[in-house]
């Protein structure tokens, strides 16, 4: 872990769940948003420095998460639940605004959280995925016809499905996932678009890869799941953001090697509804897990956002 102290974790309540965060630092909140499958662990990395630079720095493992709870059934999951737990833990935090950091689907909570809150998030630096117009018609649907059935988003799908074979073998799972060494032939789920990786990749050690297993094998992956069983939902439910912009001083970084780049590029309708978009970073010799791949490249990047703040 970086730094000479460990980060402080304890339980918040919010909106009647229990939320784990891990927190360090004194001075304005800085809230960093974990992606899918990760836990406030893949920020090990960035509290330290961020709060040696004069923030308090909050990584909470979020609904479905971790240590946090996994409220059962899939309508406890929409978007408006995932913006509601950020605004909720920065009111109890005891403090009126913070700049959001997210990676991957945290990302999209922090871009959703920036729209429909703008008065409670004062910055916001997106990871992996840019800001998103809310598209012609359902997510699913588009997915369908752009990547085929077989696209991870519409696998994940089926309740009981994807788990079954996640949780099969936890270690597994979460090294092809990190390691994404996509197959020549790939086969049917999720795990079948991998190979095993020949070893880990050099910025995930057998300690990192324990720790995300213990977290995975404790809180099981339908939480994480269900998020994506929102998608068609949340399209549902933001109808009446058609079209609204990002006004909050915004930056983009993402691994050249993404291939999130390819499934939401940031393109000129991306570019179109942030009109304060200060900075973009492609993050060279990187691949999808950005902050745990390039994690001095991504720190500084962070810091120089903040202090512009």
């Amino acid at each position: 872990m970086t730094g000479k102290k460990q980060p402080q974790h304890r339980q918040v309540e919010i909106n009647g769940i229990q939320l784990h965060i891990a927190e360090k630092g004194d001075g304005p909140l800085v809230l960093l948003l974990h992606g899918f499958p990760e836990t406030w662990y893949s920020w090990r990395h960035q509290i330290g420095p961020i709060a040696a630079a004069g923030y308090r720095v909050v990584a909470p493992d979020q609904r479905g998460y971790g240590a946090s709870d996994c409220p059962d059934g899939i309508d406890q999951y929409t978007i408006f639940h995932l913006v509601g737990d950020v605004v909720e833990l920065i009111r109890s935090l005891g403090e009126k605004d913070a700049v959001v950091v997210g990676h991957d689907w945290g990302s999209m909570v922090a871009c959703n959280s920036a729209r429909l809150r703008p008065d409670v998030v004062c910055g916001l630096a997106a990871l992996s995925i840019p800001p998103l117009p809310r598209g012609p018609r359902p997510p699913m649907s588009e997915s369908k016809e752009r990547f085929g059935e077989g696209f991870y988003q519409n696998y994940f799908q089926q309740p009981g499905v994807a788990e079954a074979s996640l949780g099969e073998d936890v270690a597994r799972t979460l090294r092809l996932s990190y390691a994404g060494v996509r197959s020549s032939e790939p086969t049917g789920g999720f795990l079948g678009l991998f190979d095993e990786p020949g070893s880990l990749p050099d910025w995930l050690t057998d300690k990192d890869l324990a720790t995300f297993t213990d977290a995975f094998i404790a809180s099981g992956f339908a939480g994480g799941l269900n998020w994506y069983r929102n998608l068609d939902r949340n399209w549902e439910l933001t109808a009446a953001w058609q079209d609204a912009a990002i006004t909050t001083p915004t930056l983009y970084l993402s691994g050249v090697r993404d291939a999130m780049r390819l499934v939401y590029p940031l393109d000129d309708e991306v570019r179109s509804i942030v009109p304060n978009l200060r900075g973009v970073v492609d993050v060279l010799g990187c691949a999808h897990w950005t902050q745990q791949e390039r994690p001095e490249t991504v720190t500084d990047a962070l810091l120089d956002f903040l202090r512009g703040l």
